[in-house]
């Protein structure tokens, strides 16, 4: 796979199916639930020490999503977007980036306008097929099951970013050696 990740400066993700795992579950009083992976969650924080935003793009609204967003960090939000194009553009516009500086993971049919246009387009393992035969990357990971954790870590591995945004986790060759 040719590294088209070097130039990235945004990842816009999908919600259902690609940060959870697609599934909407309502409890009695009607309220939605939905789950997300905490590693995909840490994998968002990862780019944003590198220095790359990430954004959602979704078309349903969900308070849920709305709080999980805040608890990331992430100050790109549309949701309800039937046409995802619209606040794709509006994004491009908003941030002064070109299309082949931004990634996007989506995972269905409605997603394939934005995953057409930008530099880097993925999807996760469960992808409808249609999906999956138009991207530059299939991550081996399901949606909602570290899908994104993976393709995060892709982006800062083939960017040259993996090593300074994790030098914080891994100890120092001598601080491995033991009596």
């Amino acid at each position: 796979m040719p590294n088209k990740t070097g130039q990235l400066r945004l990842l816009l993700l999908d919600v259902d199916g690609v940060l959870t795992n697609g599934q909407i579950i309502y409890d009695g009083a009607g309220n939605e639930l939905k789950m997300f992976d905490v590693r995909d969650g840490h994998g968002i924080k990862l780019l944003h020490r590198a220095g790359i935003r990430t954004g959602i793009i979704t078309g349903r609204s969900s308070a849920v999503v709305a709080r999980r967003a805040q608890e990331l960090g992430i100050d790109l939000l549309y949701q309800g977007a039937l046409n995802k194009l619209e606040p794709f553009e509006e994004i491009l516009r908003a941030t002064g980036l070109r299309a082949a500086q931004v990634a996007y993971v989506g995972d269905d049919l409605i997603d394939l306008p934005i995953l057409s246009r930008v530099g880097f387009a993925a999807t996760v393992a469960d992808a409808d097929p249609e999906v999956c035969r138009r991207v530059d990357y299939v991550a081996e990971r399901k949606g909602g099951r570290g899908a994104v954790r993976e393709i995060c870590e892709l982006i800062l591995k083939q960017g040259g970013h993996w090593e300074r945004v994790t030098a914080r986790y891994f100890e120092p060759a001598t601080a491995k050696s033991r009596p």
